[in-house]
């Protein structure tokens, strides 16, 4: 970074956005390798977290527009990877639930995301990579709504 301004360089939001953009194009790099789409990962993961969901939560749990949602479910379900029928409770809503083919899918996300984490973060050790999750998890919880 000899030829950029030290200003710049002390600046974290400065670095958070350089590492953002080389981040995104890994992760992409890696859904795309997967057959995946970063909706569909947070989707899978949070039907395996919490259980079958309906699309209005699912969204406002992986922070995923509604409009969203229904693409992305109607792609997981053409996939396989999620069933999504009437909920037997509210008849206006329906409920996603994971199948396990999903649940296969989900495996070979994380698995190539662990990749991608491993060459994003080469350069630290298991410690400092812990200390930097915790501090962006700080920095993040401060400006997420209560």
């Amino acid at each position: 970074m000899d030829d950029v301004p030290q200003r710049l360089t002390v600046k974290p939001s400065w670095l958070i956005t350089q590492l953002a953009v080389h981040t995104r194009r890994l992760v992409s790099d890696g859904f795309a390798a997967a057959g995946a789409r970063g909706y569909h990962y947070r989707i899978l993961a949070a039907l395996h977290e919490f259980g079958p969901s309906s699309q209005a939560l699912l969204g406002r749990r992986c922070r995923i527009d509604r409009s969203d949602v229904v693409a992305a479910v109607n792609e997981l379900v053409e996939l396989g990877f999620v069933d999504r029928i009437p909920d037997p409770e509210h008849g206006r809503r329906n409920r996603v639930t994971l199948t396990e083919a999903g649940l296969r899918q989900l495996h070979r996300i994380d698995g190539v995301l662990d990749q991608v984490q491993d060459e994003l973060l080469k350069t630290l050790s298991a410690t400092e990579r812990q200390t930097l999750n915790n501090l962006l998890s700080r920095v993040l919880a401060q400006h997420e709504p209560s």
